[in-house]
């Protein structure tokens, strides 16, 4: 029976923090004030009812509300703390800010020219000078600068710019046309995951142009080399996740440390500092983006499963995760990718089985269950991928059902030449070409249903196509889940394979 208790205090977390994010920090720590209150009535009211029916009610009440107290007082912190900045933003102001790396640059095109002149970098503030007064100072700001200094900047470095500070919807922007002044380098801890990366990138550098741009996509989430052409196809086919580093990703490279470690017959305590160790290391080496922070946080709780002897289930995993990033940073709660990572994975976990049941009389238990994955995940996902391309995939399903097969050596091999690339050029470059084996078939397979009648349906956009194929996909899944002719359909079937004698008795 699947746990759903942890849901509640995770909507309730994601509500929250969405809303709060949109406020100053005077009002959101006043509604901090208040939910303390309300904790403070809930667990009187719990311990009042801890005896009678209603005591479960009670404790959802206590940690519905704990959460959402969380999140305001986190998100009142952190907005005060991002005060200075958004009043200078709003003023437009040319400031010069000391801030950290948190992104490799990427590559912006020039609507005039056509050229990739300017690159976009996400740094963390430090402190902003502005109209002669210096002024501590935290947050996300994207810089914008040419590609001289820009470029090749490492991730961790801290670095001073100057440039015009404004808003560009939700993000706070600092444009400038010089190259940045770095004053400290990256900890010895992010240079060896830039050698890493780097090195990745030499070693693939001499493969053909799909293994190029996939196999370092695939392995550390690097699109620098990606084919625009590729880029759309998989767009239109659904396949952009083989390059975003998703929970998919990080639950291949940790189930393959799991799999060593039960090899080597490691107790429990190893096991669970081995794969702890391997998931903040991978963490590190591709970048702390949100569908990664994500599946960290599931892969926490899931460690401290093992440690307790109790392996935690997937939704209750995915509510603690959800809870605790939204506490960490409530900005994840208007963040595109973290909606579609937690998308993906709660639709995993609450549709393969189902669907799976009711497609196994057709096709066996395990075709129904290799289907039934990428099923689950596309309905999950579809209504929120309108909200940023108002388009339908209708050939997601058999694109991703076809390259899912190679999506796993192809992710082993690439992180393999990732770590021994700075030492071992040679190796890297033949697991490179390994990968790229498999990243061709993926590449094929993008290019491939992407070319076929209809690949890209247009539907409309906004919250209003997003309910549209919502309601649609819900439908759907009643009719194919809960139809009782298609049950009773699937059980005759069953029933006569079951039947049929074997083979030799023929």
């Amino acid at each position: 029976m699947t746990d759903l208790r942890l849901v509640p205090a995770a909507l309730a977390a994601w509500a929250t923090a969405f809303v709060a994010t949109a406020f100053a920090a005077a009002p959101v720590l006043r509604g901090a004030a208040v939910a303390v209150v309300g904790l403070g009535g809930a667990f009187a009211w719990a311990v009042a009812t801890r005896r009678t029916p209603r005591s479960g009610a009670a404790g959802q009440a206590v940690l519905v509300t704990a959460c959402a107290a969380a999140v305001l007082l986190s998100s009142g912190a952190q907005l005060g703390a991002r005060a200075p900045v958004d009043d200078l933003a709003d003023a437009q102001v040319t400031a010069t800010v000391t801030a950290t790396v948190r992104s490799s640059a990427v590559a912006r095109t020039n609507p005039w020219s056509g050229a990739a002149d300017r690159y976009e970098v996400d740094v963390a503030l430090h402190e902003v000078t502005a109209r002669g007064v210096t002024t501590a100072a935290s947050g996300p700001v994207v810089v914008t600068g040419p590609g001289d200094g820009w470029a090749d900047l490492a991730y961790g470095a801290t670095v001073v710019v100057t440039g015009r500070l404004a808003h560009q919807g939700d993000r706070t922007v600092l444009r400038t046309d010089g190259p940045p002044r770095v004053v400290a380098q990256p900890g010895a801890l992010l240079r060896a995951t830039h050698a890493m990366r780097q090195g990745l990138l030499d070693a693939t550098d001499g493969l053909s142009p799909q293994a190029r741009g996939l196999v370092p996509g695939v392995a550390v989430g690097d699109t620098s080399r990606l084919d625009p052409a590729l880029d759309a196809a998989m767009r239109t086919t659904s396949l952009t996740h083989v390059t975003a580093v998703s929970g998919g990703h990080f639950a291949i490279v940790v189930a393959c440390v799991a799999a060593l470690c039960v090899l080597v017959r490691a107790p429990r305590a190893a096991r669970v500092v081995v794969t702890g160790a391997a998931m903040a290391g991978f963490v590190v080496l591709v970048h702390p983006e949100p569908s990664v922070l994500r599946a960290a946080a599931m892969g926490a709780v899931g460690v401290v499963g093992i440690a307790l002897g109790r392996p935690s289930r997937a939704v209750a995993a995915l509510g603690a995760g959800v809870v605790v990033l939204l506490v960490v940073d409530p900005w994840l709660a208007r963040s595109y990718g973290f909606v579609l990572s937690v998308a993906a994975t709660a639709g995993l976990a609450l549709l393969t089985a189902p669907i799976a049941r009711r497609l196994a009389p057709w096709c066996g238990r395990t075709a129904a269950h290799v289907v039934a994955v990428p099923v689950a995940a596309q309905a999950a996902c579809a209504p929120v991928l309108v909200l940023l391309d108002p388009s339908v995939s209708t050939w997601a399903v058999p694109a991703n059902l076809l390259a899912a097969p190679a999506l796993g050596p192809a992710t082993v091999l690439g992180v393999l030449a990732t770590l021994v690339a700075p030492w071992w050029p040679p190796a890297a470059t033949v697991l490179g070409w390994s990968a790229g084996l498999f990243t061709g078939w993926i590449a094929g397979v993008a290019r491939v249903f992407a070319d076929l009648p209809g690949a890209r349906l247009p539907w409309p956009g906004g919250v209003g196509g997003l309910l549209l194929l919502a309601v649609l996909t819900a439908g759907a899944l009643a009719v194919v889940l809960g139809s009782r002719a298609l049950r009773e359909a699937g059980e005759r079937r069953a029933v006569r394979t079951a039947s049929r004698p074997p083979l030799r008795e023929r």
